[in-house]
This record gives C-alpha cells, structure tokens and sequence, in this order.
C-alpha cells in the first residue's frame, strides 16, 4: 500500500493488481535482493524484483514464477530425501545413493521411484506453497505410503498440523492429483495415487 502511494508521489498510475495477483512473488523477490550465502556461493540480486517493477512500470510481461527464484534453479528443499544411508537425488526425479552402497544386509534398498514420484509431484504443485508444507506433504507420504488410508486427524498427528491447516494441506494435494478419496472406509479417507 505504501509503495503504491510512493509511486503515486512520482507521478505513476500503479493500482495493487499485480500486488494481489503476485503477492507471494514480490515478497520472495524481496527477499532475493536482501539474501546472501556466501558459504554457499548465494548472492543478493534484484533481477526478480526488476522483473516484477517491469510489468508495473513499463507495462511489460515478464513471466513472474517462484520456482525462478529457487537458490538452485530447481526445488532445493526436496532435492534430497533421507532414505536410510543413503539418499535420494531428487532434482532429476533419478535414485541416487552415492558412491559406494548402502549396508542394509539381506533386505532390498528402498529407493524405488515411489518416493522420487511424489517428490516431483510435490514439486509440481503451487508454487505458492512453502517448504514446510513440502517437508509436511513428504513426511505423510513416508508415513502412510500409497497403501494406507488417512484422514485430517493423520495428517495432525503426522505433521503437527492443527485441523484447519491439516484440511488445506488435504485440499492442496486434492487439488493437484496428489491424492484421491476413498469410498467404504470412513468419511474424509484419502490415499496417495
């Protein structure tokens, strides 16, 4: 709002219809031009918020994605997932172990595509949503898996979640085909596709 009314001052026509439809966006470019790693070669950069003043300015049409931002240029927070002694690279939706090979005796590794699947379906979704809600949506999935039917209470005790956010999250995995409901066991029953 005080940066509408700051633009005003010079003279521009700004309206709040990019805040709202990129609100998420313009707060992570924020971000991105305040952040700095140098331990791991991150700097601060305004091309994001460049981008975003562009389309409000100069009326251009610059495509205004989260995942651009992604300090890696891919979904860094689910990149790996933890699998035992081993881990799963998930950025080429790939099974990667490392080098050598994981002592697990007689049984199988679990590093099938299952979990690889469900991390670049979570990372297909909004790119609104956060990285808790990512590490959330993985831990549910490593909690009940495609076989096992579940419900909001679930999710809370999975994830912590109160009832409402548990409900979101349950709506945001519906919405994106990440879940399915189930009929004959119960009212407000899901699985993982």
């Amino acid at each position: 709002m005080f940066f509408i009314k700051y633009l005003r001052t010079l003279g521009f026509d700004a309206t709040n219809d990019i805040f709202a439809e990129h609100a998420w966006y313009f707060r992570n470019a924020l971000v991105r031009a305040n952040y700095t790693d140098l331990k791991n070669g991150v700097h601060e950069t305004t091309e994001y918020l460049e981008l975003f003043l562009k389309n409000l300015l100069l009326n251009e049409e610059n495509e205004l994605h989260n995942r651009t931002m992604h300090v890696s240029g891919k979904f860094n927070n689910l990149q790996k997932a933890d699998i035992g002694e081993g881990k799963a690279d998930i950025g080429e939706g790939k099974a990667d172990i490392g080098e050598g090979k994981a002592d697990i005796g007689e049984e199988k590794a679990d590093i099938g595509e299952e979990k690889a699947d469900i991390a670049i379906k979570i990372a297909n979704i909004d790119e609104a949503i956060n990285s808790k809600t990512r590490s959330n949506i993985l831990a549910l999935y490593q909690h009940c898996g495609k076989e096992t039917f579940f419900g909001r209470t679930v999710v809370e005790s999975v994830t912590g979640l109160k009832a409402t956010r548990a409900s979101e999250v349950l709506q945001l995995l519906l919405r994106n085909n990440i879940i399915e409901k189930v009929q004959g066991h119960g009212k407000g029953k899901y699985r993982f596709l």
